[in-house]
């Protein structure tokens, strides 16, 4: 009983804030990073990071798009720059590359904690005969499950390198989980998409797939359902107790 419909075949998880804690370390890591950027500026609004700005803007979405979409919500404008630009540099890229810096010291730190519930549903999931898959928008996908521990259970991998090197566009766009159905061979309807994020939740309605599952855990379950979740559970040992 994985509280998943019947011709679901093929699970299609988030990884930051669904499968491990790293949503936690990701927001804290913008949070410096868009702090001190705003800090050093003398034009938009330079008020401090929030928990609504993280959500609204950032949260799921591929790094570069997450530092464009927020600071032009703050009425701010970068030049593009490289995807290898220095994390000085006054640049999307740049900032972005500054935020992956602060985010891998917090990981060094702190380390990577999967969700208990989590690895429950993975190895009911597993156990079920399911395909499993991770898309997530982080460049450090691979690192994060190695740490983590959850990397035996993953058959397929689709990450923020994975997006730049097919062009893929990021979340919302259903671009990064359709290709996490090809590469585990199965249509979209045939696959769940689990996710914490409201711009990962739209992009699995978008994608047509089978079933969307919300992550509840930024007290935004009513925002998760209007973005398309036709499911909200704290936690997923929640479907494995027969929520539907």
């Amino acid at each position: 009983m994985i509280g998943l419909p019947d011709g679901v075949t093929a699970c299609l998880f988030d990884l930051d804030g669904v499968l491990t804690s790293t949503a936690t370390l990701h927001q804290i890591a913008w949070k410096q990073t868009f702090d001190e950027f705003l800090a050093h500026r003398s034009d938009g609004d330079r008020s401090p990071f929030t928990p609504h700005d993280y959500a609204a803007y950032v949260d799921g979405r591929p790094r570069a798009d997450g530092v464009r979409t927020f600071l032009a919500s703050r009425g701010i404008r970068l030049p593009e720059g490289d995807a290898d630009d220095s994390p000085d540099a006054e640049t999307t890229n740049g900032v972005g590359n500054r935020k992956n810096d602060a985010l891998l010291r917090l990981i060094e730190e702190k380390g990577v904690q999967p969700y208990s519930g989590s690895v429950a549903y993975l190895e009911a999931a597993r156990a079920a005969g399911l395909s499993i898959g991770v898309v997530t928008s982080s460049a450090n996908g691979e690192h994060v499950l190695e740490v983590a521990g959850l990397t035996p259970f993953v058959q397929v991998r689709v990450d923020g390198l994975t997006i730049v090197e097919q062009r893929l566009r990021g979340k919302p766009a259903p671009d990064s989980f359709l290709a996490g159905a090809r590469a585990l061979g199965v249509a979209p309807g045939e696959a769940a998409v689990f996710e914490d994020a409201l711009s990962g939740v739209e992009a699995g309605r978008a994608g047509g797939f089978g079933y969307v599952v919300g992550v509840d855990r930024a007290d935004q379950a009513d925002q998760l359902l209007e973005r398309g979740a036709d499911v909200v559970v704290d936690d997923l040992a929640d479907l494995l107790n027969g929520a539907k």
